[in-house]
């Protein structure tokens, strides 16, 4: 299999209008360097309660309409070629529906960092962007590449699922707003250090993959100084409270510090989807630990009067807790992503404690 094509700096491609087959790169390979995993891009989409013991898989059930069984799912420890086969798996499988289902929410050249609607337009995280090199992670269908280039951006979205690029590219001609599309794996970009003036990614990559620390270093390493790195992802409140209130209320009935990830299985056991945990300590770790300043941490309310839910991010809870965070980030000026350095010190151990046996539920899945 052909390893991945190494794009020696983005400026190259993001003043191209060329897609992922004039690019030249190709998908997941054997490649001999950092091997993990991440695919996509904003908000979830399902779910269904049910219950798993701790390395155990719940049973198959049938969807609230009756159409279709759910796979098998449960709480366990995953490794990251894994983790990469299967939301690669998911994504190529999904993408459609997806994009389907969510597009006009999302919009076709919009850039909404979250379900609960909030829009770089409207806060501006990122900064101006015109003229610079920004690299959009997990981009899925490019809604926010093209919202980007819309504002002076030299842009460039990679995804690891092939379908989702697709999706992307059939967007673009509709739009005809075209951008750089490139099919990488955000542990192990293909992209010089130094050649990135803005990373980005609206639930992207990071909660998909089995070492987000590795996706930090990534993004540190192909950073320019000063470079600034904003990325949104499920809150950890997510993982310990249910999705909809009952008659006990938002009771937590998942442990906090549970940090196995979220998986679905086939028949034959089989990962088909994962999603990780990580506690908010976790997050500030990994971000200090490759080197970046912590600026600022977006905890989204449920804005007043939006009756649309997203899989479990809705008005009910969304009253009450956080579903999701956004954190914003900077390399140092006069740094550069090898200089890393920071606590990075604690790490969860096999100690970490768990209940013995833990309730789940069917858990969205966040795209």
């Amino acid at each position: 299999m052909p390893a991945w094509v190494t794009v020696e700096s983005p400026d190259n491609i993001a003043d191209s209008t060329g897609t992922i087959d004039s690019i030249g790169t190709t998908g997941p390979t054997d490649r001999t360097s950092p091997s993990h995993t991440g695919p996509s891009h904003t908000g979830p989409s399902h779910t269904g309660p049910s219950h798993t013991g701790p390395s155990h898989t719940g049973p198959s059930h049938t969807d609230q309409d009756g159409s279709a069984p759910l796979p098998a799912y449960g709480y366990r420890d995953i490794d990251p070629d894994t983790a990469r086969r299967a939301s690669r798996f998911y994504w190529d499988d999904a993408a459609a529906d997806y994009q389907s289902e969510h597009g006009a929410f999302l919009g076709d050249s919009d850039f909404c960092w979250c379900p609960e609607g909030l829009r770089e337009s409207e806060i501006g995280l990122l900064g101006d962007v015109a003229g610079k090199v920004v690299l959009e992670v997990g981009c899925g269908g490019a809604q926010c590449a093209r919202w980007l280039r819309g504002q002076g951006a030299r842009v460039v979205g990679f995804d690891l699922s092939g379908g989702q690029l697709d999706q992307a590219r059939a967007l673009g001609i509709r739009t005809g707003i075209d951008v750089p599309l490139v099919q990488a794996d955000a542990t192990a970009l293909p992209f010089a250090a130094a050649s990135v003036d803005v990373a980005c990614s609206a639930f992207g990559a990071v909660p998909f993959v089995a070492d987000s620390g590795t996706v930090m270093r990534e993004i540190a390493r192909v950073l320019r100084p000063g470079g600034r790195w904003v990325f949104s992802t499920t809150h950890p409140f997510v993982w310990c409270l249910p999705d909809d209130p009952d008659e006990n209320g938002l009771r937590v009935f998942h442990s906090y510090f549970d940090r196995r990830a979220y998986t679905e299985h086939d028949e034959q056991g089989s990962a088909i989807y994962t999603e990780t945990h990580r506690t908010m300590g976790d997050r500030v770790r990994e971000i200090v630990a490759a080197g970046l300043i912590l600026l600022d941490v977006i905890e989204p309310e449920w804005p007043p009067g939006q009756e649309r839910a997203w899989g479990q991010w809705g008005p009910i809870r969304g009253g009450y807790v956080p579903s999701t965070s956004i954190f914003v980030t900077q390399l140092p000026s006069g740094a550069s992503g090898a200089d890393q350095h920071g606590c990075g010190a604690y790490q969860a151990t096999d100690s970490t404690p768990r209940r013995a046996d833990t309730l789940c539920e069917q858990r969205p899945r966040v795209r």
